[in-house]
Parts: C-alpha cells; sequence; structure tokens
C-alpha cells in the first residue's frame, strides 16, 4: 500500500482523524497573528488547522495530498462560517511561491525522510516573505517510546539541532523541547514528545 493509499484510507473515515479542534500550540500563538494576512497550512489534512486560523482573519490557502482530507476540510470550513482555499499537492514536488504567504503552519507535518524534509523546508524557506512568520510543531525521537501519535521512524523526528541548522539564520522567538499531553481525536493522544519552532524570516 502506497503512503496515498494508506492515507486516503484513513481521511475516507466519517470522523476526523484529528479532531476538528486546532492544535493546542497553533492556537497559543493566536497574538502573534493578524487579521488579513496570507497563511499557509502546510499538510492540512482535515483542515483543522487552516480552518483555524481562517476563523483568525486569515486568507488561508491549505496544502494536502489527500482528496479525501481536504473534502472534509472543506466541509469544517464551511460548518465554522469561514472559507479556505484547499490546494491538492504533494509537498515534495509542490511549486513552492516565492515570497507569497505571511504565515506559514507546518504542524506535525514528518510523513518523510531527510531528503524529502530538506525540500519541503527549502519551500518554506521560499514561500514566506521577508519578516514572515513560521509556526512549526513536531515529535522528537523520543516519540518512539511513547507511541501515542507520529512516525515510526526516527529519521522522520525533529531535534533542536536539526531545526536550529535548518532555521538558525533566522530570528528564532520560540524554540523548545517538551513532554505534554495532547489530544487531537484518535491521531494524536496522550503523553508525547513535543518540540515547538516560533521563527521570523528576515
Amino acid at each position: 500500500m502506497s503512503e496515498f493509499e494508506r492515507w486516503e484510507g484513513r481521511f475516507a473515515a466519517q470522523d476526523y482523524v484529528f479532531g476538528k479542534e486546532p492544535n493546542a500550540f497553533l492556537k497559543a500563538q493566536a497574538s502573534l497573528l493578524r487579521a488579513g494576512e496570507s497563511a499557509l497550512a502546510l499538510a492540512d489534512g482535515e483542515g483543522r488547522n487552516g480552518v483555524w486560523l481562517a476563523e483568525q482573519g486569515l486568507v488561508v490557502t491549505a496544502v494536502d495530498f489527500s482528496p479525501a482530507a481536504q473534502k472534509k476540510a472543506r466541509k469544517l470550513a464551511q460548518e465554522r462560517g469561514v472559507s479556505i482555499d484547499t490546494q491538492i499537492a504533494d509537498l515534495v514536488d509542490w511549486n513552492w511561491p516565492e515570497s507569497r504567504f505571511d504565515v506559514v503552519a507546518a504542524i506535525f507535518i514528518q510523513f518523510c525522510g531527510p531528503d524529502e524534509r530538506e525540500r519541503i523546508f527549502e519551500g518554506i524557506r521560499r514561500t514566506l516573505k521577508p519578516g514572515g512568520l513560521l509556526l512549526m510543531e513536531g515529535y522528537r525521537p523520543e516519540q518512539l517510546a511513547y507511541k501515542t501519535g507520529g512516525p515510526s521512524r526516527v529519521e522522520n523526528l525533529y531535534t533542536v539541532d536539526l531545526l536550529r541548522r535548518h532555521f538558525g539564520d533566522w530570528r528564532i522567538v520560540t524554540l523548545q523541547s517538551h513532554d505534554s499531553v495532547i489530544t487531537e481525536g484518535s491521531g494524536h493522544g496522550g503523553m508525547s514528545a513535543l518540540i515547538d519552532l516560533v521563527a521570523r524570516k528576515p
């Protein structure tokens, strides 16, 4: 079974795999957001984060490679009375527009190994406007012991050194590791080894 088939199968379920509420880390950054800003929600799945950004008054583009997920994202946006622009694309091969977005939300986008991640991170660097805001949360290698969500391959997980290597030349507002309980549908639940990055492009 391909990765596409696996995710399409998961997202075809009636319930929202990761719930309908936004990621807690993303929600905690609300004071940094400004109505009217353009936001890119990466691998946004069923739309919980992109829809929340739209509820804050941002103009949202939500990208995911699963048509089933994006159908549910549009349904969630309609339920909440907001609109988002959904685009079906594989982030590894996506044509990232240059200096296009004020905000990039990259929440648990750890579905690929180092080579593909390199291309996605370069895409993030390209597509944020100067002064733009990166909001990223992911799992650390310690997550493999918790088994409460995320990838099973250690090379897909983030460390402080890895994120500094890719974004250390930006103004880092927050870069912290922590173990916290999260509740995000059936997909993510329980004690989790997390890492948060808030950074501004020069």
